[in-house]
């Protein structure tokens, strides 16, 4: 009998040694030869080398590979010049692993939690015929993009600028739909839960269950979408369902939507205390450790902007001007106005920034410049919202987990 059993546990670690080596082969896009020889503890160094197999999963080898499990991939700079960045270079920030299967004409969005008049349940199909569609260029950042630059470092995934992206989004307003559930009166806040699975495969984890006060969640550019730019949400960025939240870390759009409840206190799921997504209520110097209770959850994020054009490291002829291209954004009513500066922000002058199709979508700007002698540059950019923020110099405030860093852009430019 004891032997039958050991030989059924050495048969089952077989299996699972088998599944997962098919999968990861999946990953890579072709079977791994002697797979069955393959060193226990370690990955093919072919899903390490920094790219994403083209076409397989939706997304470019062109991202930036910060990790694989989960998947977490950023745009280099010079790839964000387009007014909306494309679906195969959308940025990718997972806590936890994609649904295996997606059958969308059984797909199911339930609204239900304290301040619900009415659990109610959509499919996508209700959600399409029954509520009006709109479309709105928005743009989406993970709370920790430029988290690299924090000293001491912060913990974390270790993004440079490419946490970042602006797409077409099209759905439906979470207003529309909350108020045909009806919201009670003491309403605060709202939740969401997806179908993705938490790294350990325990069912009953959740990888993240973040949200937005009610305020956020009635404005009108708040979504519940299934478009972008014009065709199917990629998977890794939450097919076939998820929210948008303009102004907000991107951490509250969440992804493989399948439930909303509508809380009478802040939110409470995963992701939501501790010190995730939180910074310090008050200035603290860097490195200071904080207490949970010391920290306050981040909503708006800060006014920033990118150059796009060129990539750092170009070279230009004295006798020529720099054309320079970007994009700023914030969580205010729009950019008011972006500067560049070549000689590390003693003196600034103004860029031509162009109107936004509405809030919350970023908006291009541009100059060409002229330098006075060969030489090494760096041409800095910095943002100024229609609140009248305007982008740090240097890095802001530190904190323990590294979010909203929105220091000026450089990039270095040499002139011979």
């Amino acid at each position: 009998m004891e032997k039958n059993k050991n030989k059924n546990i050495v048969i089952r670690r077989d299996f699972l040694k088998s599944s997962i080596m098919t999968s990861i082969g999946l990953l890579i896009g072709t079977n791994i030869v002697f797979a069955s020889n393959f060193p226990k503890g370690l990955l093919p160094i072919g899903v390490l080398d920094g790219t994403l197999p083209s076409g397989l999963i939706g997304k470019s080898d062109k991202l930036t590979i910060l990790n694989d499990r989960p998947v977490n991939a950023e745009t280099p700079a010079h790839l964000l010049n387009d007014d909306l960045t494309p679906n195969n270079l959308f940025f990718v920030r997972n806590n936890g692993l994609p649904p295996n299967k997606v059958d969308v004409n059984k797909w199911s969005l339930t609204f239900e939690g304290e301040s619900v008049k009415n659990k109610k349940t959509f499919s996508i199909e209700d959600l399409k015929s029954k509520f009006k569609h709109y479309t709105y260029n928005i743009t989406l950042e993970c709370g920790g993009n430029g988290r690299s630059e924090f000293n001491p470092t912060a913990k974390g995934n270790q993004w440079s600028t490419g946490a970042v992206g602006c797409a077409s989004w099209t759905g439906v307003r979470l207003a529309d739909v909350l108020n045909d559930v009806g919201i009670k009166s003491d309403a605060v806040y709202i939740g969401y839960y997806g179908e993705d699975t938490h790294l350990s495969g325990d069912p009953k984890k959740e990888p993240i269950s973040r949200g937005v006060p009610i305020s956020k969640a009635m404005e009108e550019e708040s979504l519940i979408v299934w478009g972008m730019n014009g065709e199917d949400i990629p998977m890794l960025n939450g097919f076939p369902l998820r929210l948008i939240f303009g102004g907000y870390p991107a951490s509250c759009s969440g992804k493989w939507l399948s439930k909303i409840v509508v809380r009478n206190k802040v939110h409470d799921g995963q992701k939501m205390k501790g010190q995730a997504y939180r910074i310090p209520c008050k200035s603290v110097a860097p490195g200071t450790k904080v207490k949970d209770e010391d920290m306050c959850i981040i909503e708006r994020m800060p006014v920033k902007s990118l150059i796009t054009y060129p990539k750092t490291g170009a070279t230009i002829s004295l006798n020529d001007k720099l054309p320079i291209k970007g994009q700023a954004w914030t969580s205010s009513d729009h950019i008011e106005s972006v500067d560049y500066s070549i000689d590390f922000g003693v003196t600034w002058y103004p860029c031509k920034v162009e109107l936004s199709k509405n809030k919350f979508a970023w908006q291009r700007f541009s100059a060409s410049i002229a330098f006075p002698e060969m030489g090494y540059y760096e041409v800095w950019a910095r943002a100024t919202d229609s609140e009248g923020k305007i982008q740090p110099m240097i890095l802001p405030g530190w904190n323990p987990k590294g979010y909203l860093n929105n220091a000026c852009h450089r990039i270095a430019i040499k002139v011979q």
